[in-house]
């Protein structure tokens, strides 16, 4: 069996409590086109920490790693890929993804999130989200890790 791909995402709140999410730029061939919303997230380098790595994801998809750790979440999340994604993406080595995922305050303003700032952009659009709407904006094969946050972070929405 294919072993899972370490990786780290951020639940980025703002000063209001609200959450921020990416419209995925490109999409893999045969993925579908509903629930291409998500939170940045990404590979965890070799000898790279999960706390450094969600830095520096931050910094690489919304252009920016203004923001401070307000919480770790204590259980690696994991999902599977659906079968007909699975061998065509991550170059067909995994079977889906072993996720540590972080609370995040954005320090920044808005004007300091830039897409395009490192290389081919992951997301093409993105807006501020009320964290309980997120999971029905995700692929299905997500939504269990998504609602997974909503639940235990929580406590940091709204304000």
């Amino acid at each position: 069996m294919l072993p899972y791909r370490d990786n780290v995402g951020a639940v980025l709140f703002n000063a209001e409590g609200r959450v921020f999410i990416g419209r995925r730029a490109n999409l893999p061939a045969g993925a579908p086109n509903l629930g291409s919303w998500q939170f940045p997230q990404g590979g965890i380098d070799t000898g790279e920490t999960p706390r450094a790595a969600v830095m520096r994801e931050l910094a690489e998809e919304i252009g920016t790693a203004r923001a401070e750790v307000l919480a770790e979440h204590a259980d690696w999340l994991t999902y599977d890929l659906p079968p007909e994604l699975l061998g065509r993406v991550w170059g067909g080595k995994y079977r889906g993804q072993r996720q540590r995922w972080f609370a995040l305050r954005f320090t920044g303003a808005d004007a300091d999130i830039r897409l395009d700032a490192h290389g081919e952009p992951e997301f093409d659009a993105w807006r501020w989200a009320d964290l309980a709407e997120v999971t029905g904006l995700v692929v299905d094969f997500k939504r269990p890790v998504y609602a997974v946050l909503a639940r235990d972070f929580a406590r940091f929405a709204g304000g």
